[in-house]
């Protein structure tokens, strides 16, 4: 049995499917329904009481890595940053897991053993969870934290002049492809597996302290489809390539065309609401639609608070960058410069 196939945030379904599928829902109707699907947000938010909303969100897929610890410490990474986009604090968490039955049961183990470290250093409980039999492994969980009502970080609800701060390197998901074939360097793979398996605990403790308008986690739809979901009907939104977090490997990587279907799938539902500059190359574009596994948070964020914000995220070891700023609507939802 091959342990890594194409797996994490690469197995999503497209967004252009995904929105389809979505749009025939129907509508349901809470005042305590804070946030639900039909803004695609990170996770869902119910008000429990006048302080206390609770988060829930779930997030599974197959390995894209061959040591089963490092997938569960992955899955369990990416699971939990959906509290952290919304503002929240990780509390529980439930594995969700498809294994074959008849493969080596201590593979399993070690694949839960590392979602356990993850949901631990988060500081929530591992208190259950659900399991198939499946002929294909894939593994995540179902995670609830909780957020006061007052402070939840949607994903669409930027500013004009904001500027958008991301905190974790773009290119994991090219550096997985190339890595499938055999041409991922051990450093390359060392940097990508470091960010995946890096939590968003504390740039979201962090940003409490400043004025952040929206959030959220880039991971499946790429940098550019998840900041389509970002900008708001009235605004655009300028970004600056020579300034985003990524590891250079991934450039090189596209440059030989070990890119991914899932980030074409980006690329097609962007369609004509991007644009890039002469001098924006192919690998560079290909980096902006990569899909992400246990990606950074993107976070719009009031101007006068920014460089304040990215130089304490940077204290404390995260790579966090001004990528770009919010602009009046133009012809272009964003332009990459």
């Amino acid at each position: 049995m091959i342990f890594c196939k194409s797996g994490g945030c690469s197995a999503k379904l497209g967004p252009k499917v995904l929105s389809k599928v979505l749009s025939k829902l129907p509508k349901f109707e809470d005042e305590n329904l804070l946030v639900g699907f039909d803004s695609s947000d990170d996770a869902s938010v119910y008000k429990l009481t006048d302080d206390i909303a609770m988060i829930q969100t779930l997030d599974f897929f197959p390995p894209m890595v061959n040591d089963p610890y490092i997938f569960g410490q992955i899955a369990a990474t990416n699971a939990v940053s959906d509290i952290y986009a919304m503002g929240g604090i990780v509390k529980t968490a439930q594995n969700i897991v498809c294994f074959p039955e008849n493969e080596d049961l201590n593979i399993l183990g070690q694949i839960m053993a590392g979602g356990a470290s993850k949901i631990m250093e988060a500081g929530g409980i591992l208190s259950g969870g659900h399991s198939v039999n499946d002929e294909s492994i894939k593994y995540g969980l179902a995670v609830t934290g909780i957020v006061n009502p007052q402070k939840i970080y949607q994903n669409n609800t930027i500013e004009l002049n904001d500027d958008l701060i991301l905190t974790k390197p773009l290119g994991v998901g090219i550096i997985m492809a190339a890595n499938s074939v055999g041409e991922a360097s051990d450093e390359a793979m060392q940097k990508a597996i470091k960010s995946m398996t890096t939590l968003n605990k504390k740039t979201a403790e962090i940003m409490t302290d400043y004025d952040v308008h929206a959030c959220t986690d880039v991971t499946g739809f790429g940098f550019i489809c998840h900041l389509l979901e970002m900008v708001a009907k009235d605004y655009s939104v300028d970004v600056y390539a020579d300034k985003l977090p990524i590891i250079k490997e991934a450039l090189t990587y596209a440059d030989n065309f070990l890119i991914t279907s899932a980030g074409q799938r980006n690329r097609n539902f962007a369609g004509d609401r991007v644009s890039f500059a002469d001098e924006i190359s192919f690998a560079m574009q290909e980096v902006l639609f990569d899909p992400q596994t246990s990606g950074g948070l993107l976070i719009s964020v009031n101007s006068k608070d920014s460089k304040s914000l990215v130089e304490e995220m940077q204290k404390v070891d995260i790579d966090a960058r001004i990528v770009g700023k919010v602009t009046n609507l133009n012809k272009y939802k964003i332009n990459v410069m």
